[in-house]
């Protein structure tokens, strides 16, 4: 099956990263002792179905500026073969924070200070599990310093672009993350 939709992907174009409503100065360096930028994310990672045990990655930033409400993380995968980029996690995170453990965004024991909204996936971290044979996947951690805070609650049930198109006021800082995952 892989090999059949190997041609078509979402695009890159497509991730949070490239809206409009989500533009801003990208000065909040995003990492992770689990992988470097641009390289392959570790087995323990993934999902279920392809041996790993789905645990999100420890991931650390700079501090947030000043002003910040709030911060907003998405995971996307815009290698999946549909017309968007799938959703894996979508989370409200307080802006004090600089860093989550491994795990922190397990949809039923979140970390302090975040709040796990609706993914393409239900809810929570969803690691890689890609279609066999389609190829390598990339996997886009986003994190986003928001001047406004969305409301968490009218949020909870809204679908993923939908959090994403309700983002109005300015980002005031952003970092990005890109792990790649080949099943």
């Amino acid at each position: 099956m892989g090999r059949l939709l190997k041609n078509r992907r979402a695009g890159e174009e497509q991730v949070a990263w490239h809206r409009p409503n989500l533009n801003g100065p990208d000065t909040l360096e995003l990492r992770s002792e689990a992988f470097a930028d641009g390289a392959t994310m570790p087995t323990t990672q993934a999902g279920r179905r392809v041996g790993g045990r789905n645990l999100s990655p420890a991931l650390a930033w700079d501090p947030a500026p000043a002003g910040t409400a709030q911060l907003l993380f998405v995971m996307e995968d815009p290698d999946v073969p549909m017309s968007t980029p799938a959703v894996h996690t979508l989370a409200l995170i307080d802006p004090k924070l600089t860093a989550l453990d491994a795990g922190a965004l397990d949809a039923k024991a979140p970390a302090d200070g975040v709040r796990i909204l609706r993914s393409t996936i239900l809810s929570g971290y969803h690691g890689p599990e890609p279609i066999k044979g389609h190829g390598p996947h990339r996997y886009v951690f986003q994190l986003f310093a928001l001047e406004t805070a969305l409301d968490g609650a009218a949020l909870a049930k809204a679908r993923p672009r939908e959090v994403l198109a309700s983002v109005g006021g300015p980002v005031l800082a952003r970092g990005r993350l890109d792990g790649f995952y080949e099943r």
